[in-house]
């Protein structure tokens, strides 16, 4: 799996050491930290698209970021393409969790759900709740959901 920050520079480091790194360098530099992880994705033609990223917010101080883009040829109804933007959210947050106890380093998984029931991801609500909520993380949907529908939605190409 290969991850880079916004600014195209690859991490070189295993994702877990990677976020390790960042979040014990931030610490060090005196910042409280929020991590927000979120997918998005696109179709275009027969591919979709899907970008996954882990957002590090610097309390008052900004942020940064690093993005996994993965494409694939599978086609996919709307439903099963936003619970599977959430499965890869939640896949990286499990891989993560561990270092967000340890460090004390608060963290939401962010879906790109609408919670308006007239558009169509919303199909997708109550099962990506339950899925994110069921694995002990806490849950974010648009318009609160930045992580995938701004930082995601930008790193799709």
């Amino acid at each position: 799996m290969h991850w880079r920050k916004f600014n195209g520079e690859p991490v070189d480091l295993p994702i877990y050491e990677a976020v390790e790194t960042a979040i014990m360098r931030e610490i060090e530099n005196g910042h409280h930290l929020k991590v927000c992880i979120g997918t998005d994705s696109q179709v275009k033609g027969s591919d979709t698209e899907f970008a996954t990223v882990i957002v590090f917010l610097r309390e008052g101080q900004g942020g940064f970021m690093f993005i996994h883009n993965e494409k694939t040829k599978q086609s996919f109804t709307i439903k099963e393409r936003m619970l599977t933007e959430v499965a890869k959210s939640i896949d990286i947050a499990y891989q993560l969790c561990h270092l967000f106890t340890e460090y004390n380093v608060d963290m939401e998984v962010h879906a790109d759900i609408n919670t308006n029931p007239n558009f169509k991801s919303n199909d997708a609500l109550k099962e990506a709740m339950g899925y994110i909520l069921g694995m002990g993380f806490a849950f974010k949907a648009k318009p609160e959901a930045f992580a995938s529908s701004c930082c995601a939605n930008k790193a799709v190409n």
